[in-house]
């Protein structure tokens, strides 16, 4: 007769739903973080006047660059930024003036001349700090110390997949808003870049002067 109350161990199968939830509730908190729809219009942006190999090139380089910087921090942990003395915050200042200086730069052109993908805006501002920025680099070392490595690598990797999707369909997009449509976005896009990168400044200034840049 098993004993009731005994300490058998609980069987593998009830880990399964455990496992899910967990692997979703990391999916969904990346799919938040990196913002699917508000990068969207800022990709059309910044690569509008591109052909289509020229665009595909950029997307590859900003979702390729993005993993890289995703998988260092999955690997490395805050021991990589312990290292380096950086903090999330400094993070959040170097990127916001670095939106704000490329936008700014956008804005005021008057020729319309659009910076060759081999200059690299795949990697920067796409990739880094607009996919990887700040809040994505948070999540992954936050659900590292709570899921573990594997659970947010696999996330991490189908929320690039599925903005590789979006974005690779863009061109659609495009399309239907047509040449003054996508003019008018693009302008619009270029200002609230800017207010992103005031904001992601501000946010980590008050953040260092708050006391909060110590790393734990």
């Amino acid at each position: 007769m098993q004993e009731v109350g005994g300490s058998n161990p609980p069987s593998p199968i009830f880990f399964i739903p455990m496992n899910i939830g967990i692997f979703f509730k990391v999916l969904i908190a990346l799919f938040v973080a990196i913002d699917f729809f508000g990068i969207l219009p800022l990709f059309l942006s910044l690569t509008e006047g591109m052909s289509p190999a020229q665009r595909s090139k950029t997307l590859i380089e900003s979702v390729l660059t993005a993993l890289f910087v995703g998988l260092l921090f999955i690997v490395l942990g805050r021991s990589f930024l312990s290292f380096l003395g950086i903090t999330i915050p400094d993070f959040q200042v170097a990127g916001g003036i670095l939106l704000v200086t490329l936008s700014l730069a956008d804005l005021l052109q008057r020729e319309k001349t659009r910076r060759k993908p081999e200059e690299g805006i795949g990697a920067v501002p796409l990739g880094v700090p607009l996919i990887a920025g700040p809040a994505v680099i948070t999540t992954l070392l936050v659900f590292t110390d709570i899921a573990g490595p594997l659970f947010v690598t696999v996330a991490y990797l189908v929320n690039l997949a599925f903005l590789f999707v979006i974005l690779y369909n863009s061109k659609l997009i495009v399309k239907f808003l047509g040449p003054a449509g996508s003019m008018a976005l693009s302008k619009i896009m270029i200002i609230v870049m800017t207010a992103i990168g005031v904001v992601m400044a501000r946010q980590g200034i008050a953040a260092i002067i708050a006391g909060r840049g110590v790393m734990q």
